[in-house]
């Protein structure tokens, strides 16, 4: 199936045999073209709308790769993408005909306990992280799933199931090592190129390639209390009320969020949510474990569910790892907005779409923001909205490729409605599909931002080498 998300990069890559031969024996990782065996089964991405074709894709082993793979790109007039856990629903980690540069390979994690901090490279996942780090009961704030890669996820900001206790992913980094359009490999923190670690915490890939981040990591576990409480999809109309002025109630400790979706008619999960749809509370507890059962017990007693699956789980690992089959083997388009408020009306308006969704994999979600989140300065970073209490995102997923049309219209629908209620902005740039360079959807993710993104732009990359993104031009 030809993605309806086409990024038209530019820049194809055009080799002979003997071009080719010469940059196998260059790079120390793999150099795939079209006609290499493991081409089909390297190009592909998390989201199967997303059907690229790279003319070239270089298997990094390590900085000197990506040095060299830069150089290519910029020298060739090659289009670039950068491929880390390849999860970005616009596939930002492939492009038709030009290069990708894959960090698969590229995955260490080096946990400092004593100092509780955290050094992974570009392309890791945050599965193998939590591996890493929840051996010295630590975590680091990462993403809703564990298959995201962590460069990714914390160049666009990183919302997760900690981001109210501990703040954003990108709040918890302390420094990253950067390849620049340039070539060069430099320094980004608060000390060194502090424009640049400003623009990297939360405005994407447009800067240049994350080959290691250094984090903060914080005491979680290793058993965490957590709520899943699954709700008939019709009694959400009720259930999300009471949940919201919980979800508002509660301390910083917790983080939540209501989801609509339709459980598979598979016999590995309970009985009484085998096939049905589905309204279900989510909720985290990040505190100290003696206090966490009262507390999530509050988010147990909305309602009269069909089963709950409450109480503690061993690791913070499992409970991220919990909810990766959300996003797995799906034709995917997402959409989001910032609420101001999870108004009735809006509460009401979300129902009404989860029960006309088009297809069982779409997933509507409303996690709540604040905590630690709204307690960094705007300026701090260029995450684009802090302050909004919750956010919307509309998660188109099918498994059937003749259904992704009606889909990804149901989404364009369902957020464009959305964004009629009262005190909707924005959009989260990790749960937006790339299908538009329109300059009001690029202001939606990057807010008041923008224009001093654009100048940082326009020292590290002016000639744009980083465009297969939610692209910022040079100023």
């Amino acid at each position: 199936m030809a993605t309806s998300l086409a990024h038209d990069a530019g820049g194809e890559v055009h080799l002979d045999a003997e071009e080719l031969s010469a940059l196998s024996m260059q790079f120390r990782g793999a150099v795939l073209s079209p006609d290499d065996p493991s081409y089909d089964a390297v190009r592909g991405v998390q989201n199967l709308a997303i059907d690229r074709h790279p003319g070239l894709i270089i298997r990094c082993s390590g900085e000197a790769d990506v040095i060299d793979g830069v150089n290519l790109a910029r020298e060739r007039g090659y289009a670039l993408a950068v491929r880390s856990g390849g999860h970005h629903v616009g596939g930002h980690g492939s492009v038709d005909g030009g290069l990708v540069l894959d960090l698969r390979n590229m995955n260490g994690v080096w946990v400092d306990p004593a100092n509780r901090t955290v050094r992974v490279q570009g392309g890791a996942t945050w599965g193998q992280v939590d591996r890493e780090t929840q051996v010295f009961g630590l975590a680091v704030p990462g993403g809703v799933v564990s298959t995201t890669g962590v460069g990714g996820l914390t160049l666009g900001g990183g919302i997760g199931w900690l981001h109210r206790r501990w703040g954003l992913a990108c709040d918890n980094l302390v420094s990253a090592t950067i390849v620049l359009a340039s070539g060069e490999l430099v320094t980004a923190s608060e000390d060194q190129n502090p424009d640049l670690f400003w623009a990297i915490r939360g405005g994407g890939g447009n800067f240049g390639v994350a080959v290691d981040l250094t984090f903060h990591a914080h005491p979680v576990g290793p058993d965490v209390a957590l709520a899943t409480v699954f709700h008939p999809i019709e009694a959400g109309a009720e259930i999300v009320p009471a949940w919201r002025d919980l979800a508002l109630s509660v301390g910083d400790e917790v983080t939540t969020r209501a989801l609509y979706w339709s459980m598979p008619p598979v016999d590995e999960l309970p009985p009484p949510v085998q096939g049905r749809d589905v309204m279900i509370v989510a909720a985290l507890w990040a505190g100290d474990r003696s206090e966490g059962q009262e507390v999530i017990d509050e988010f147990t007693r909305l309602g009269d569910p069909l089963f709950d699956m409450s109480g503690f789980i061993p690791t913070y690992r499992a409970f991220q790892a919990g909810f990766d089959a959300l996003t797995e083997n799906l034709y995917s388009y997402w959409k989001s907005l910032y609420l101001d408020e999870l108004s009735d009306e809006a509460i009401a308006y979300v129902h009404d779409r989860a029960l006309d969704r088009p297809d069982p994999a779409v997933l509507i979600h409303m996690p709540i923001m604040g905590g630690a989140t709204a307690r960094a300065a705007a300026e701090d970073t260029a995450f684009g909205d802090r302050n909004a209490p919750f956010m919307l995102s509309f998660d188109g997923g099918t498994r059937d490729p003749a259904a992704f049309g009606k889909v990804r219209d149901w989404v364009r629908e369902s957020v464009e409605g959305a964004r009629a209620l009262q005190g909707a902005r924005g959009a989260y740039l990790n749960f937006s599909a790339d299908d538009s360079t329109d300059r009001r959807v690029i202001e939606q993710q990057y807010g008041g931002n923008l224009a001093r993104l654009q100048a940082v732009k326009r020292m590290y990359d002016p000639g744009n080498l980083f465009r297969v993104n939610n692209n910022i031009e040079p100023a």
